[in-house]
């Protein structure tokens, strides 16, 4: 399984994101070809360090491929395009792979 993790820094208007997020890019992002688990973690506490997100999104694909070809697709691009509207705090992405163990 592949993931991306996806990390909102604290934004401009936290209200105004989360309505944002949830009524309209949550809604976009479940419509991404092969997406196989999407989940969102908020009131994110570093237990050590100072780094510090306001949430976390995790988007799980079956391999690479499939993930690549997702964003690679018309709603892929749409997805991407829409998070400079609302992640006015910035945000990083990770891709990685996941193995149960």
């Amino acid at each position: 399984m592949v993931r991306v993790l996806v990390l909102y820094n604290t934004p401009a208007d936290p209200e105004a994101f989360d309505r944002y997020y949830e009524e309209t890019h949550i809604p976009l992002a479940k419509q991404l070809p092969g997406l196989i688990r999407y989940t969102v973690s908020k009131n994110v506490t570093p237990l050590g360090g100072d780094a510090k997100y306001y949430l976390i999104a995790e988007l799980d694909w079956e391999s690479a491929e499939a993930m690549q070809a997702a964003f690679a697709s018309p709603i892929g691009a749409e997805t991407a395009a829409d998070v400079p509207k609302f992640a006015t705090g910035g945000s990083s992405l990770m891709v990685y792979e996941v193995a149960e163990v």
